[in-house]
């Protein structure tokens, strides 16, 4: 089924945590902190509770894509495939110039919206990595990445596992300057300031 497909990247490209900087401080996030237009960077320049506000909408735009997949009368594997493309919309927004976050949050609704025990369980890890090494990109790469064996082990069918392992895998991708900062030990921490 191609329209929920379509809608769902529309929908995706929403971008919620640009228009919540924009109106908490008539400033554009691509031009704040990281430039990252996700919800990390608009707690980290915003506020807390404008950042808390983006990480909601942004896992509600990935759930909602979904939830809107399965009233059009999609299977579980389109479901996933929207899901994939709320994230892609989010990386790649059309009303930002293609030029966005990078899925996590917007990742975590979709695939929560899908099986959600394996999502919680994504969300142990992300949680045990954070207080371990308190670097949340690295958090996140870890968590994105135990999903689809989450999935696996949880019994969801094969479509989703896959299209969970290519959202995974996007997720991965989008944090490819942080991997390398990471490796260069040059990541930010939690709380902590530019290096």
């Amino acid at each position: 089924m191609i329209l929920p497909v379509i809608l769902s990247y529309l929908i995706g490209s929403i971008p919620f945590s640009y228009l919540i900087a924009l109106l908490a401080t008539g400033k554009d996030l691509r031009a704040m902190g990281s430039g990252n237009v996700g919800a990390t960077n608009v707690m980290r320049t915003t506020g807390r509770i404008p950042g808390i506000a983006a990480l909601l909408l942004d896992v509600l735009k990935g759930a909602g894509c979904v939830w809107l997949a399965h009233a059009l009368g999609g299977d579980s594997t389109t479901m996933a495939v929207s899901g994939f493309m709320a994230m892609l919309g989010h990386s790649f927004p059309l009303f930002l110039g293609f030029r966005g976050g990078k899925s996590v949050a917007t990742g975590g609704g979709a695939f929560g919206a899908l099986v959600p025990l394996a999502m919680l369980s994504s969300i142990g890890v992300f949680g045990l990595m954070l207080l371990l090494f308190r670097i949340v990109s690295l958090s996140s790469v870890v968590a994105a990445a135990s999903f689809p064996l989450f999935a696996w082990l949880y019994g969801a069918e094969k479509g989703i596992v896959l299209w969970g392992a290519i959202s995974a895998t996007l997720i991965i991708v989008r944090h490819h300057a942080n991997i390398i900062r990471l490796f260069q030990g040059t990541e930010r921490k939690l709380g902590e300031g530019k290096k």
